[in-house]
């Protein structure tokens, strides 16, 4: 199975709750489930719109931003997600983002002009998807790009807006 990069908006009450079901299960599980409308997997995409980010020299700032997005912060007290309920154990464990730390990134997403960076792609869309290093890739590197980050963007955004978290996690 592939992996992909998976986002959750959670407040800090579902966090506490998680924290206290992992401390008193007998086995650790936070009983980690957000609900459906506040997950998002975003497949590799953010992924590749960061590599032809870094492969045009695009501000270090933007990319920057994109990474934060899904890497989290360090630190956290979120340790009790490093659990087999949660994720594959494969990849480092669920990152945190506070709910100020959202609100940055929301406020940078919605400032970043994506249609610049991807004025940059080549029209030929064999030659745009080997620029972003999408092996194998048939559609639209440009629409493929555009989705994604318009996602990101929104959940961040609706995030922000609720005062939320977001936990950040590939699985």
């Amino acid at each position: 199975m592939a992996l992909t990069q998976q986002l959750a908006r959670v407040s800090e009450a579902y966090l506490a709750r998680c924290r206290r079901a992992a401390g008193t299960g007998p086995d650790g599980d936070p009983g980690w489930d957000p609900p459906e409308g506040d997950m998002v997997d975003l497949g590799w995409g953010i992924w590749h719109l960061i590599r032809f980010c870094q492969g045009m020299g695009v501000e270090d700032e933007h990319i920057a931003v994109l990474r934060r997005s899904i890497d989290g912060d360090l630190g956290g007290d979120i340790a009790f997600l490093d659990h087999p309920g949660v994720y594959d154990g494969l990849t480092p464990p669920p990152a945190l983002l506070a709910p100020a730390a959202v609100a940055e990134i929301a406020h940078a997403l919605n400032r970043m002009g994506l249609d610049a960076v991807l004025d940059h792609l080549p029209a030929n869309n064999t030659k745009a998807a080997r620029a972003c290093r999408l092996t194998g890739f048939t559609g639209d590197p440009r629409a493929y790009l555009t989705e994604h980050f318009s996602t990101l963007r929104a959940f961040y955004t609706t995030a922000s807006r609720r005062g939320l978290a977001v936990v950040a996690w590939t699985d």
